[in-house]
């Protein structure tokens, strides 16, 4: 393949993406991630907490989940868990994830959808838990039971469920194959209960990009079509961003 050949496909692959967030940061610089700022900065004292002699206690009442807790305690941590950083890795492997992750969605469909779609995604992988622990190690799909006190927290399950939802709703559809086919060969090499949280998370997201379809289909019945390649906006307070369905005709808003 050539140079120009070369161009073009990463023009098709990232063009959208790349235009859409180039456009907010010029813009608004770092008033276009608001959220992302806050996830960061919450993350990181969380950590600073945690690793105190004082801290570690409050930080586990409020954030850690394990498929052993009672699921209403559970459900309870869940949000605050995607910011509070894993013990037994870097710190600043979580920071990188949510600021280039959490970043890029909150500019291409908005802050509400980016906290929705990072939760939902992370609550998949935590019911999962207790669904394999049930299963037991005889299944594919299940864990031995001694999972049961693994903690779980960290950003990684809503960072996997938001790059495959915004790549695929932007068009990037070999970049979202190459995120499926990465924690795939994870698990594989890795058969842990952690991979297979983050299957279950994209398993999610690709619900989530077929209902955001569903629902882009019914608009374009309910209305006037545009021409194709048109812009709209995320109405969510994001900046303009090209539909990932563009190619198919008219402009689609996101669900």
């Amino acid at each position: 393949m050539n140079r120009g050949a070369l161009r073009a496909a990463a023009r098709r692959e990232w063009g959208p993406l790349f235009t859409a967030v180039r456009t907010a940061l010029a813009a608004r610089k770092w008033r276009a991630v608001p959220l992302t700022l806050g996830a960061v900065v919450l993350t990181a004292c969380f950590q600073a907490v945690q690793n105190q002699s004082w801290g570690l206690r409050p930080v586990q009442d409020i954030g850690f989940v394990r498929a052993m807790d009672p699921l209403w305690l559970a459900l309870l941590r869940t949000p605050l868990s995607l910011f509070v950083p894993a013990l037994d890795l870097p710190v600043w492997g979580a920071l990188l994830q949510i600021l280039l992750v959490f970043g890029i969605a909150e500019i291409c469909i908005g802050w509400w959808r980016t906290l929705l779609i990072s939760y939902v995604t992370t609550l998949a992988g935590t019911l999962y838990a207790r669904v394999a622990i049930s299963l037991g190690p005889g299944s594919g799909l299940g864990v031995k039971a001694s999972d049961a006190l693994i903690v779980d927290t960290g950003p990684s399950a809503a960072v996997v469920g938001l790059a495959v939802f915004v790549c695929w709703r932007l068009g990037a559809r070999w970049t979202a194959g190459a995120v499926i086919v990465g924690m795939v060969l994870e698990l594989v090499v890795k058969d842990n209960l952690a991979g297979k949280e983050h299957l279950a998370a994209i398993l999610t997201a690709l619900a989530l990009c077929a209902l955001a379809a569903w629902r882009d289909r019914r608009l374009q019945r309910g209305g006037p079509p545009s021409p194709p390649g048109s812009v709209v906006r995320s109405g969510s307070g994001a900046p303009p961003m090209n539909s990932s369905s563009r190619r198919r005709g008219p402009a689609q808003r996101l669900s």
